[in-house]
């Protein structure tokens, strides 16, 4: 009688990058609720497509986008 022996993969799956509070991210884009970093995208249109949803469920939100690049902070209104 035959075992079969379970296949390794040795491709690991990249590792997430980890948000830290402490330290802005360096490229992308973030939006920042209420002074908090919370969610990263790579492109503009997706931030800001992510922050007005979320705004149009949680007015009272604070909601800007931070570009990493050019270090700046655009409110949505």
């Amino acid at each position: 009688m035959k075992i079969k022996k379970p296949v390794l993969e040795t491709d690991e799956p990249a590792p997430k990058k980890a948000l830290r509070a402490d330290r802005p991210p360096t490229e992308g884009f973030v939006i920042i609720v209420d002074g908090h970093f919370k969610s990263e995208f790579d492109t503009l249109d997706a931030a800001e497509a992510s922050g007005r949803k979320l705004k149009s469920t949680h007015p009272m939100l604070q909601i800007e986008i931070y570009d990493a690049t050019t270090k700046a902070r655009t409110l949505l209104s």
